[in-house]
């Protein structure tokens, strides 16, 4: 029923179909952390070249490990430190092109090589962000930016 690969060559066409079939995987769920749990499985279905995707929640004044496709990875973020912490600082997105000229970068695994973290928002408050690496430098785009963001918009009404 929910079929994704890996782009087809026509990659707003396939961020199109992504975000449908994300909508409807959760539209009769109101469970947070189920429909964060199919959210970072269904990208890490449909992006390539990823070695990491998954949800950080903002708990205690810091982030959290939530849901997530990928090798084990760091529990708890501060507010500022890294690129997830720094997304959530400046309220904005962060495509690295090369995490090692990030600075301040926290490497939970030294295979990633570019890094993309979308901030969500619940009612203006954080909610948490959304975390996805890549084995590759320069993996993330101007596209992979925008519909990354509306991806993370509809996340951002599990937490509603």
């Amino acid at each position: 029923m929910f079929q994704t690969t890996a782009y087809s060559g026509e990659k707003v066409k396939d961020y199109e179909m992504l975000l449908k079939q994300l909508t409807a995987l959760t539209e009769d769920e109101n469970d947070v952390i189920a429909n964060l749990s199919n959210a970072s499985a269904l990208l890490n279905q449909f992006l390539h070249d990823v070695n990491w995707v998954g949800f950080y929640l903002w708990k205690e004044d810091q982030l959290v490990l939530g849901p997530f496709q990928g090798l084990p990875a760091c529990l708890r973020i501060d507010y500022g430190k890294g690129v997830c912490g720094t997304a959530i600082s400046t309220g904005e997105s962060q495509v690295v092109e090369d995490v090692t000229k990030f600075p301040g970068h926290i490497a939970c695994d030294s295979a990633s090589k570019s890094e993309i973290v979308i901030p969500l928002k619940v009612n203006g408050e954080i909610f948490g962000v959304l975390d996805i690496d890549s084995p590759s430098t320069n993996r993330f785009d101007e596209t992979d930016r925008e519909y990354l963001e509306k991806f993370g918009k509809i996340v951002e009404g599990f937490g509603k």
